[in-house]
């Protein structure tokens, strides 16, 4: 068992394979050049598949796979199947935009694949290009249709941004609800690496939003999920990631690892240690070593708070190196 230096149980690995993205989201890496990380300096899968046996063999029993977008990362697939031939019991999954998924989703369910949280912040071609950087609405709605053909589970994210798509929260919970999928309103984490002129919605906000067509009952956060769910019309469940709320970080459970092999505590801050040298080495003692040095360090809380959003603290985290 994997205990941080809270005594909080991490049991949550994610996995950025690229910080490559063919979107150029508002809220994520909009002005970002297409200038990359050279493939040499990314840890192989084999290399990435050291460190996964490591958290696996230390009690890690989910791992997502993100980016960037994840689906750019080639032979993906057989790094799914690597894990899930470890231990084919694991919580397997993946956070994608969706733009290439049509094509590549039965691979992935083949491969041992459970799961997929996909982006999906309009359902206005017009808009989705603004916020993503380019027209792309139509490749994603495919996608998730693939995924839901092919028996994968998928869980919609939403980022309701003011005077973007605000306007649109009931819609995606209507579309959600057509198709018996779970959406998740992710309050929008102030960071450098944004669109200046950003403005996100407060989960208050969000909630008086789906209270103008909707009753809804609270249930509360579902073990150490990030998201606090609540009961719509007494039959369908949505949630809401507020990483602003005071009590957002006290049953964190995760622990990130980049393609480049940092392994990061903690998504506000950008503070990081390499398993890099360890595992091209094939040295598992020592990421493992590393890898408890990072739970021991690993923060209480993040600094963004509940105060309005002019008052809050911004982060220097690049959510394209980490996968948010």
């Amino acid at each position: 068992m994997l205990i941080d230096g809270h005594g909080r149980t991490v049991n949550y690995l994610r996995i950025s394979l690229t910080e490559r993205c063919n979107f150029r989201c508002q809220y994520c890496m909009p002005e970002k050049p297409f200038s990359w990380v050279p493939k040499e300096n990314l840890l192989t899968f084999e290399e990435l598949f050291v460190f996964v046996k490591v958290a696996i063999d230390g009690g890690v029993n989910k791992i997502r796979l993100t980016g960037g977008e994840p689906l750019l990362r080639e032979n993906l697939d057989g790094f799914i199947k690597m894990i899930h031939d470890y231990k084919p019991g694991i919580d397997l999954a993946i956070t994608t935009n969706a733009y290439m998924l049509d094509s590549v989703a039965q691979r992935l369910k083949d491969a041992g694949l459970k799961r997929l949280n996909i982006s999906l912040d309009s359902l206005k071609p017009d808009v989705k290009a603004k916020i993503a950087g380019k027209d792309v609405l139509a490749g994603v709605l495919r996608g998730i249709d693939k995924a839901l053909e092919v028996g994968l589970g998928v869980k919609i994210n939403m980022v309701p941004l003011k005077g973007i798509n605000d306007g649109e929260i009931l819609d995606i919970i209507d579309f959600c609800r057509e198709r018996n999928i779970k959406v998740r309103f992710i309050e929008y984490m102030e960071n450098e690496h944004a669109a200046g002129a950003l403005v996100g919605m407060h989960g208050r906000e969000i909630l008086a939003k789906v209270k103008e067509g909707h009753y809804i009952k609270a249930l509360g956060r579902e073990g150490a999920s990030p998201s606090f769910n609540y009961l719509l019309d007494g039959e369908y469940e949505f949630g809401l990631i507020d990483p602003h709320k005071h009590d957002f970080c006290e049953s964190c459970n995760r622990i990130r690892l980049t393609a480049e092999g940092n392994l990061i505590p903690c998504l506000y801050f950008d503070e990081a240690m390499s398993i890099a040298e360890s595992v091209k080495a094939g040295d598992i003692e020592g990421a493992a070593d590393v890898l408890a040095q990072v739970l021991k360090d690993k923060p209480k809380e993040n600094r963004w708070s509940e105060e309005e959003i002019e008052q809050r603290e911004i982060s220097k985290r690049a959510f394209y190196e980490t996968g948010g």
